[in-house]
């Protein structure tokens, strides 16, 4: 592997993964479902992205691991937890592929109208052409992560620039106070409402895209600086560009497009309600660039999660539930067979569920492989005590415990009917657990470590089926329920903490990273690498 991405690149890489095709309509789904305290959703989903963000950017300081959303539990908590946290965040990733080159083609419709058959199904050539597109992703990722990261760059300048410009646009040619106290009020639907707009409103799907940098940080240049500023930068430049789309979509609305209140909204077309409202305030300039700049948007997160996903794989069969074949590097550095394996089974998706259950999966299987991160901050500070860190989390017990019940909120506010998709997901990342300890060998398998998994994942799903969010009972109402799954994780927090592995097994996990590190880096003329171990000498 090759350390070649900077700062800049880094950054862009989780901009990229942010601005996606959600731009052109998270903000008419997040005020269909809040109505103007759309604003509130983003400023709290804003605040719990940074929370999960922080505890990782501490992590990456000491161990900056190629895929490491997968592979930072295995040394915190051991190979079940990695195995298990690792596969649900891989099924996500390979969603979202899916999901970009469907925005792709979508965004597409006018130029080619043979993509589909009725509204959603794709035809036989749209879906030949999508299998192509994913090809494309993979190709252009197998060149290596100089080239990836250049191609990402440049497309990227267009991703921020245009939503700028189009949020910038509407809020000087019209703006209705009006809009924010009339119809319903500031929050029509209280706070279920911009609960349901953060996990369910596009609010989350939109800035989980951090998670980018944290799965190249293996191929970052000077990791411990680049990665922290990187996850910090991205969330802040995009929260701003979000909050302008929404601000100015709320105010630009017309009275006849209220008077059937909020979640009545509806705009036809493509481009959906961020062309409409351009339109109707005369900004036609700027519409005539947004169906180029939606493929755009769509084709840059398309490759970037690609280009993760591949590393996420490698981290995967480091940790011993993928086969070993798929940690083989090409002469480029790159995971190619991972790419490969990934590539088959994005495809796969077309054509084993609707694309709304692909929708379903994708944001609730990346947010519960995030819930590592703060237990896995906790564990570090006693089993790398004295690493220097370039960052550090302020009160790390208190910070990691609220960024912990954070992530379990989103998870339960996605729903009941989203948790029957992750039951789903999870008991065939069990199957193929139990297929893994069969072969190697049950006891070698960290169990003891993986104990918290278990009430976490029944309690959640109980929480859900009795909550008032996606198909759940009704039974747990909102407002109370925020303190009963608060309890809740917080226990499984102190467990989860508590259970971290013993100081040998960590040991034995960091000597064999740091030969697969020199395999995978290599050496400078014999003297040194950047891995997350200096090697000096011959050492």
């Amino acid at each position: 592997m090759q350390r070649n991405i900077g700062l800049l690149g880094l950054t862009f890489v989780a901009i990229s993964g942010i601005l996606g095709s959600g731009w052109l309509f998270a903000p008419l789904l997040a005020a269909q479902a809040a109505g103007p305290s759309a604003l509130l959703a983003w400023v709290i989903g804003g605040f719990a992205m940074l929370l999960l963000a922080a505890t990782f950017a501490e992590i990456a300081t000491i161990l900056p691991v190629a895929g490491g959303i997968g592979r930072v539990p295995h040394f915190s908590h051991g190979s079940v937890v990695s195995m298990t946290m690792g596969w649900t965040a891989w099924v996500g990733y390979n969603t979202t592929a899916t999901i970009e080159v469907e925005a792709v083609l979508r965004y597409s419709t006018s130029l080619a109208p043979w993509l589909y058959v009725g509204e959603d199904k794709l035809s036989t050539a749209g879906l030949g052409v999508a299998m192509l597109l994913l090809a494309v992703f993979t190709v252009l990722n197998a060149f290596g992560v100089r080239f990836f990261a250049r191609i990402n760059t440049t497309l990227t300048w267009v991703k921020i620039v245009v939503p700028a410009l189009l949020a910038a646009a509407i809020l000087t040619s019209e703006f209705r106070y009006a809009n924010f106290t009339d119809y319903g009020g500031f929050a029509p639907e209280g706070m279920k409402g911009v609960l349901s707009a953060i996990s369910t409103g596009g609010v989350i799907f939109a800035l989980i895209g951090f998670r980018h940098v944290i799965d190249m940080a293996g191929e970052a240049r000077n990791p411990k600086v680049n990665v922290p500023l990187a996850l910090v930068l991205s969330l802040v430049i995009c929260l701003l560009i979000y909050g302008g789309l929404q601000l100015a979509f709320l105010g630009a609305l017309d009275h006849s497009e209220l008077e059937n209140g909020w979640p009545a909204l509806h705009f036809p077309g493509e481009l959906g309600p961020m062309a409409a409202i351009a339109t109707a305030v005369g900004a036609l300039w700027i519409v005539s660039i947004l169906d180029t700049s939606a493929r755009i948007s769509s084709f840059a997160s398309g490759l970037v999660s690609v280009g993760s996903n591949a590393r996420l794989g490698l981290a995967m069969a480091q940790n011993g539930l993928f086969p070993k074949f798929m940690e083989t590097l090409s002469n480029r550095g790159v995971p190619l067979f991972a790419l490969m394996v990934n590539f088959v089974v994005s495809a796969l998706f077309f054509v084993a569920l609707p694309f709304k259950e692909v929708l379903a999966l994708n944001t609730s299987s990346i947010v519960l492989s995030f819930v590592v991160g703060p237990i896995a901050v906790l564990a570090f500070r006693r089993l790398l005590p004295d690493t220097p860190r370039a960052f550090v989390l302020p009160a790390a017990p208190v910070t990691g415990c609220l960024a912990f019940v954070v992530a379990t909120l989103i998870i339960y506010w996605s729903g009941w009917d989203t948790m029957l998709h992750l039951g789903i997901c999870l008991i065939l990342g069990i199957l193929l657990l139990l297929y893994r300890g069969y072969r190697a060998g049950m006891a070698e398998l960290d169990w003891r470590e993986a104990i918290w998994l278990a009430p976490y994942f029944v309690g959640i799903a109980v929480l859900s089926y009795l909550g008032s969010f996606g198909g759940g009972a009704g039974l747990l109402p909102v407002g109370p329920d925020i303190a009963v799954v608060g309890l809740f994780s917080t226990l499984i927090y102190i467990l989860a903490a508590h259970l971290r592995l013993h100081q040998s097994k960590f040991d034995q996990y960091m000597a064999e990273e740091k030969a697969d590190e020199v395999e995978e880096y290599g050496s400078l003329d014999g003297n040194t690498y950047e891995g997350p171990f200096r090697i000096t000498g011959r050492e």
